[in-house]
């Protein structure tokens, strides 16, 4: 939902991503931003499928959702700048070692100093989450930004390019380690990471 694309999943569906929506309106309701009625005690969304969500494209609810989102883009930007800043603590809590803490803060500032770097953090963070939870593993290993900064090599003058190839690295070990069959986002996934590199 939103140009953040904030994951939003029906009560009978839990998956391993984490779910941002519920929070984005959360956050909406600290800005003292009014949701529609519906959307106040809705903490699963209403339609439980791709087709269902079809269905409904045009009922009173989507009506609303997509006017809600429309007039939110400000705050939808916040909210996905605030998901970055609490990034950096929470991996750094979640580190076992002083040495593992200084190398991920040391990846994580060469890539915010690079000029996609900022974007790249933000976005990324928003795409496939911090990699702090451990609901967001398959076989015990993550795809978040601490796996991908983690898994940076640290040695050379471009750190976005590292960025990338740690990003591409971790999501296809995500593929190779899913429970499911997910190969068919890798493409898409490799047009995103793309964009880090204009």
């Amino acid at each position: 939902m939103g140009i953040g694309h904030f994951i939003w999943y029906p009560a009978s569906i839990k998956q391993a991503d984490d779910e941002q929506f519920p929070q984005f309106l959360e956050f909406l309701q600290q800005q003292q931003v009014e949701l529609p009625n519906w959307l106040q005690n809705t903490p699963d969304c209403p339609w439980n499928s791709h087709d269902d969500f079809y269905k409904n494209i045009n009922s009173p609810k989507m009506l609303t959702l997509r006017q809600l989102l429309k007039d939110t883009i400000p705050f939808q930007v916040q909210f996905i700048i605030k998901r970055l800043e609490q990034a950096l603590p929470e991996m750094m809590a979640v580190l076992p070692s002083k040495e593992k803490r200084t190398y991920v803060r040391q990846q994580f500032d060469r890539v915010a100093q690079t000029p996609m770097g900022i974007y790249a953090l933000i976005d990324y963070v928003n795409f496939k989450g911090k990699g702090t939870s451990e609901k967001e593993r398959y076989q015990g290993e993550g795809w978040g930004l601490l796996q991908v900064l983690e898994n940076m090599s640290g040695d050379s003058d471009n750190a976005i390019t590292e960025f990338v190839l740690a990003a591409d690295y971790v999501l296809k070990r995500r593929i190779k380690n899913a429970p499911k069959d997910e190969s068919h986002w890798l493409v898409g996934w490799r047009n995103r990471l793309k964009t880090y590199t204009y």
